[in-house]
């Protein structure tokens, strides 16, 4: 089988992982997407000791050798290619004792839903976990500290991506709420347009703060209404965490997507300058599409949806924020 590439780091034994987190079995995986979260999560893998086989589009490898013998299958592909790559898996007849996890941030299009409700329709019989957390790959790959969450309504399938991935440089935290920690990780995207723009417009730090308050409790309303089951998941890692990341971070695509818009640039110009998925963008059109049939208030993600379909400008977007009816600080709308 087709082995991830090997980083510097791959080189110390399992002795280097700390007393709390030790290796007590080599484990197959099988990573599918050799993009940057991809190729980060491999290196991760296989700095513990694990076996590690990559597949992507690309690189011309079989999905069914790729993935032959895997104990866990991690897809890290853009959000366009779950629904597809779930129906592949499928014909492979993948056994119910592997564990399927999600690190891909999105909402698909035509159903709505998130990766990990299409792996678990796809699969019902297996575990599915999700993992999300504050991890931008570029400082993963130097080896920078890191914590994240994985999530799971399967405690022992939880466990076992925790115990895989956690060494002395990733902790690894586990999860009842997969959902939660899904929408988290991908609704931030949105808010990380929006507090892009404000950087871009240069409004100081008393409004990006303001911005990314009110963004957190918008977050919330929508994910316990989608299904959350527990608001504290939003106000960890894989929430206001990946929030803060990616919104402080000129690293993330969905900050600079608008930080380029705040200085004039289309987003067709942006989007070819990134050179790569700036999930965000999809994921705005989808959740208004969400918002408009549960009837969720969602003024922030709407601003952003206007001017990403060119409706606005950003100064009519902050605007239009701005200029809200005055209301307690609490209040739901």
């Amino acid at each position: 089988m087709p082995s991830a590439t090997v980083s510097d780091r791959s080189s110390v034994t399992d002795t280097s992982v700390t007393d709390t987190v030790r290796i007590t079995q080599t484990l197959s995986l099988a990573v599918l997407g050799a993009g940057a979260w991809g190729s980060a999560l491999a290196q991760l893998a296989e700095y513990n000791g694990h076996r590690i086989s990559v597949w992507s589009r690309r690189n011309g490898n079989a999905l069914g050798d790729v993935v032959a013998g895997a104990d866990m299958i991690l897809s890290a592909i853009s959000m366009k290619g779950v629904a597809a790559l779930a129906n592949q898996l499928k014909a492979l007849s993948i056994p119910e004792s592997v564990i399927l996890v999600t690190a891909t941030k999105g909402l698909d299009p035509q159903t709505t839903n998130t990766p990990s409700q299409i792996f678990q329709s796809v699969f019902p019989n297996n575990p599915v976990a999700v993992l999300s957390g504050p991890n931008l790959s570029k400082e993963i790959d130097q080896g920078l500290p890191a914590a994240t969450v994985v999530a799971s309504s399967d405690q022992a399938a939880a466990e076992k991506v925790q115990t895989l991935f956690s060494s002395d440089q990733f902790r690894v935290y586990t999860c009842p709420d997969p959902l939660g920690a899904e929408l988290g990780g991908t609704l931030k995207n949105v808010m990380a347009i929006a507090v892009g723009v404000c950087d871009g417009l240069s409004l100081g730090t008393n409004a990006k703060c303001a911005l990314m308050t009110r963004a957190l409790p918008e977050v919330i309303r929508i994910g316990m209404h989608l299904g959350a089951t527990e608001v504290e998941t939003f106000y960890g890692l894989s929430g206001l965490g990946d929030m803060l990341a990616t919104c402080s971070s000129s690293l993330s695509r969905n900050y600079r997507v608008g930080y380029g818009l705040a200085q004039g640039k289309t987003l067709a110009q942006i989007l070819q300058e990134l050179g790569g998925t700036a999930e965000g963008v999809n994921t705005a059109d989808v959740l208004i599409a969400i918002a408009n049939r549960e009837g969720i208030p969602v003024p922030i993600s709407r601003q952003v949806d206007r001017l990403l379909k060119g409706r606005i400008t950003p100064q009519e977007a902050l605007e239009a924020l701005m200029e809200r009816d005055l209301k307690p600080e609490a209040c739901d709308l």
